[in-house]
């Protein structure tokens, strides 16, 4: 990903970069913003302190992009490496992507998943895929407007906590 602020395509009021260091906090506070428009406000663990050496760390796991307006991070974009192996190609997976209510519309988040795409492309990946909850129906029209696949027939399955614990033995 390039390093540095590329103005937005057709607005040059936002720009896209990679996060730094400095974007823990602001990120943070967009996750929490993102837990309350979802509803997940009772599964949010996540602070500067747990983020920070998972993005920045020695052992990083994920990487982020950010989108600033007039100096102020209004968006972000999570994203890490998985692995296909049907294709036998590692893809890119985007965790979460939110645009602050006031910057919708704006072309923010489309220019965000474009370049998470290009990324993709030019590290080689063979996918670029994200999850959406159903009830989004915004989401999932601007996502099948710009060409991806929603796919009625996968489920995410996850186990947590407790229940984590007592399965690994």
């Amino acid at each position: 990903m390039p390093t540095s602020s590329m103005p937005l395509d057709g607005n040059p009021a936002y720009a896209l970069r990679p996060a730094e260091l400095r974007d823990v906090v602001p990120i943070v506070g967009l996750i929490r913003e993102l837990a309350e428009f979802e509803k997940l406000t009772h599964l949010l663990q996540v602070t500067p302190e747990k983020l920070r050496p998972n993005l920045f760390g020695e052992k990083a796991v994920a990487e982020a992009m950010v989108a600033e307006a007039d100096g102020e991070v209004i968006a972000f974009a999570l994203f890490f490496t998985n692995f296909s192996t049907f294709l036998a190609q590692p893809g890119l997976y985007l965790e979460d992507l939110y645009v602050q209510p006031a910057h919708r519309g704006a072309g923010v988040g489309e220019a965000m998943l474009t370049r998470l795409a290009r990324l993709a492309v030019d590290r080689g990946y063979g996918r670029f895929e994200w999850s959406v909850l159903d009830w989004n129906e915004n989401a999932i029209r601007f996502y099948e407007r710009m060409g991806a696949t929603v796919m009625p027939d996968w489920r995410i399955c996850r186990i947590t906590g407790e229940a984590l614990a007592r399965f690994s033995g």
